[in-house]
């Protein structure tokens, strides 16, 4: 399976939601603590090496996430250690790039996720304890929310309901926030340590999964949410990233610094359903590709982008 060498450490991989073979990788210099950034934008091919860079965008600090527009397929939006949030155009030159910065967040900007549904907006989180909410067409962020006591690591839109969202903060709590309501409309206590992650269940819109520094992956239903659906156990250290699958409804996709990505089935009792050990260094992106059924991306400090599909060894050439 195709491997894309960086030449910075990884933090963050996105499928196209528009091209099968194309994604978008965060890169980081000396782990993310100091140093420049990269965005890699990478195609897949059938023949070897299997995966090309098509474009890059060099950045002045680390880039911790990126997601793509849904609604034009060349844009895409970077979350920058410098608190700044980065519109780019892969279909112009380096040169021309970002068309888009903003400066808003006084601390590190940890992720970014483009509403599925409304496809005009996106979200950030970042290290200043507060999300915002930005239109492409706004020139300033349109909100901001501020509630959490602590980091927030990742906000990400229920794929249902466009005004819907959820953040994983820092501060042990999950929240659920309406941008049509003044704040937030639950909390969930969710773990004892930091929450690292947390993503929606793609087929049931109540239900999402949270990822702490506990080493658990946590399933909750809103409806109902004084206790988790499942506990989920199996890494050794912090999960950091928590994904659920697109065509699946209880597939779980995982990545933690124990070096692991881990397939999870929250429904069955032996849960850990896959263990893929690839990763060298902590493994702290991990993305599941919404137009060809199965395909899996991670990437992690050593550097490497994989690409796989589910069932085989990401290191089988």
């Amino acid at each position: 399976m195709p491997v894309f060498k960086a030449p910075f450490n990884g933090y963050s991989v996105k499928f196209s939601p528009f091209y099968e073979s194309r994604l978008a990788v965060a890169t980081a210099q000396n782990f993310g603590i100091l140093g420049n950034g990269k965005i890699h934008v990478l195609e897949l091919s059938p023949g070897p090496p299997g995966v090309a860079e098509s474009v890059s965008f060099d950045t002045s600090d680390a880039v911790y996430d990126v997601c793509w527009s849904e609604s034009h397929d060349s844009v895409l939006v970077a979350a920058l250690g410098d608190g700044s949030v980065k519109i780019y155009d892969t279909a112009l030159p380096p040169p021309s790039n970002p068309i888009r910065s903003f400066q808003e967040h006084a601390r590190e900007v940890h992720s970014a996720d483009y509403n599925p549904t409304r496809r005009d907006s996106f979200l950030t989180a970042s290290w200043d304890d507060t999300v915002k909410l930005w239109a492409m067409d706004r020139p300033a962020s349109v909100r901001t929310f501020k509630e959490h006591a602590y980091c927030v690591y990742q906000a990400v839109w229920n794929p249902k309901h466009g005004d819907v969202f959820a953040s994983a903060s820092g501060d042990c709590t999950l929240r659920i926030w309406d941008v049509r309501e003044p704040g937030s409309t639950m909390i969930i206590p969710g773990h004892d340590f930091e929450i690292l992650s947390c993503d929606w269940n793609k087929y049931d819109d109540c239900v999402l999964a949270t990822s702490s520094v506990d080493k658990t992956i946590k399933v909750w239903d809103v409806r109902s949410y004084r206790a988790p659906l499942a506990v989920l156990n199996g890494h050794g250290y912090a999960v950091r990233k928590v994904k659920f699958s697109p065509h699946r409804r209880s597939l779980i996709a995982s990545c933690s610094y124990d070096m692991s990505v881990c397939l999870w089935d929250y429904m069955v009792e032996d849960a850990l359903v896959g263990r893929y050990d690839h990763h060298t260094e902590f493994a702290v992106g991990i993305d599941m590709s919404v137009l060809v059924e199965g395909l899996m991306a991670s990437t992690g400090w050593d550097e490497l982008v994989y690409v796989w599909q589910q069932g085989m060894d990401p290191r089988a050439s």
